[in-house]
Order: C-alpha cells, then structure tokens, then sequence
C-alpha cells in the first residue's frame, strides 16, 4: 500500500470515530503536495468541551485499535480545539466558534477535499 493510501486509511479510521461520536462538518484535507510534515488534515467540529473530548478519545482508541498507532504528540486537552498528531495525518477538533476564527478550509482551500466514506447524514447506514 502506497504511504499516501495509508494515511487516507488512517483518516478515514479517525473520521469515522469522530462521526461515531457525533462530530459534524467532518473534511478531510490533502496536504501532501504543500506540506511536508503530514499528508492530511481532518477536521471536525463538536458542541462543547465534552463532546470534544469524547470525539478525541474515540479517535485515539479506533486508531490504536485499527492501525495500532497513538498519536506522536497531544495538545490543548479540553477547551475549543485539541490537536492530535499522528505524523501523516493531523486531526483537529473544533468547538463550532473557534473553527469559524481559524478557518482552515478558508486557508488550505487550493488543496484536494479527501472522501472519508462516511454515511450520509441521516441515513441509516
């Protein structure tokens, strides 16, 4: 599998687990023809403190589980944003406000959207 194809594996992994913990606005980005560091950023969005906490946990454990990898580097535990770092994928979780201040789509919008194949929402699936 080529290195490209698995950090899409991987961030389709962390997308699910977010969706799972009803993350919204969920987008992958790919970043690997601009950045050197990651190959792509995911980005969600959770209601407040809690919810984003819980979306990171489960993102944390569904990629140890699936891939058996834990994040290279944490910050910014609690609060309106928490990065995790997993080296070719870095997962931002946004509180709804703090996700319209640093606009990252706005900023990385020249780069590829990546299909995360999740379900639609409200389907059942």
């Amino acid at each position: 599998m080529s290195e490209i194809a698995e950090s899409t594996q991987l961030l389709r992994t962390a997308a699910k687990a977010a969706d799972e913990k009803l993350g919204t606005d969920i987008i992958g980005l790919d970043v690997s023809s601009t950045l050197y560091i990651t190959d792509a950023f995911l980005i969600v969005s959770a209601d407040n403190e809690r919810q984003i906490g819980a979306v990171i946990d489960a993102i944390e454990q569904e990629v140890q589980l699936v891939h058996d990898r834990t994040p290279l580097r944490r910050e910014g535990r609690g609060g309106d944003w928490v990065l995790l770092d997993f080296g070719e994928i870095v997962v931002h979780v946004f509180s709804a406000e703090q996700r319209e201040y640093y606009a990252l789509e706005r900023l990385w919008k020249d780069v590829p959207v990546i299909d995360l194949q999740l379900p639609e929402p409200g389907s059942d699936t």
